[in-house]
């Protein structure tokens, strides 16, 4: 990383702590495999504990690939092998290990997708979903963890008396916000979002990125964006991919400020991708 003087400023006009960041997870030379087609190419980066990460690059430059391999969203699919390890602090855990249960990872880390994918349940049920794989059935116990995920996602005043109503009844902004609460209720500590405003208007989209700005104080993120406008409103830090390759990863301010690599700042310039 480059030392400055100054201190840089994060989104929402914050400065960098003078404590360095700390890892929530730590990528360690990740290949990743569909038959022999090598996906990803030796990656390796850190994640940062209560910060936002974004993942940069032109279409099928493996950010989504990348990110999936976080919850092992791969595994449902055949013909598909990792190589190289995910490394989850504090318990220093390699996720990408056998013996470690996916579904275990994935109420660890939860995923949000490009369009809203509400289940066709009433609103309560799709935000107490996770809680009752994980074999919660207290009733009381039920109700306060979703209002407090829909608290956490901003949907809680705009749905408080429609609980029973189907999710498919809401917005487009607000059924994505719903799947963030889902995501929300098992208490993650990784949050990934996959393109998660490129189906909704403007509108929605600052209400999605306002809230990620305020996850960030409760959930590590790593978010996947076309919008480079995006990425430089909503991320600390930013990783730009290119053919399955991690070019540069540093300051979010410095990528899009004073790149180190020439492809980097081509990309991000507009002169390629």
């Amino acid at each position: 990383m480059v030392t400055e003087t100054s201190s840089p400023v994060f989104p929402g006009g914050a400065t960098e702590p003078v404590v360095p960041p700390v890892a929530k997870a730590q990528v360690h030379d990740l290949n990743f495999f569909y038959g022999e087609l090598r996906a990803l190419k030796g990656i390796s980066i850190p994640i940062y504990k209560h910060l936002v990460t974004a993942l940069i690059g032109p279409s099928g430059c493996g950010k989504s690939t990348f990110l999936r391999c976080f919850n092992r969203m791969h595994d449902l699919y055949p013909n598909t092998r990792y190589d190289g390890r995910i490394v989850l602090m504090p318990d220093n855990v390699n996720i990408l290990h056998r013996e470690v249960d996916p579904i275990e990872v994935r109420m660890r880390i939860g995923m949000v997708f490009q369009k809203p994918n509400p289940f066709p349940k009433s609103i309560f049920e799709n935000v107490a979903y996770g809680l009752r794989v994980r074999g919660i059935r207290n009733r009381a116990v039920l109700t306060d963890k979703v209002e407090e995920a829909l608290r956490g996602a901003a949907l809680w005043d705009e749905v408080k008396d429609r609980l029973a109503e189907l999710a498919f009844n809401l917005s487009g902004g607000q059924q994505q916000r719903l799947c963030i609460a889902r995501a929300l209720a098992t208490d993650p500590e990784i949050l990934l979002f996959d393109e998660p405003t490129s189906a909704l208007d403007p509108i929605a989209t600052a209400s999605i990125e306002e809230l990620i700005a305020d996850l960030r104080s409760k959930v590590t993120i790593l978010i996947v964006t076309h919008n480079m406008q995006q990425a430089a409103r909503v991320s600390d830090y930013t990783a730009y991919m290119y053919l399955g390759e991690l070019i540069e990863f540093d300051r979010t301010q410095t990528i899009f400020v004073k790149p180190k690599k020439k492809q980097t700042e081509d990309y991000i310039t507009g002169r390629f991708g």
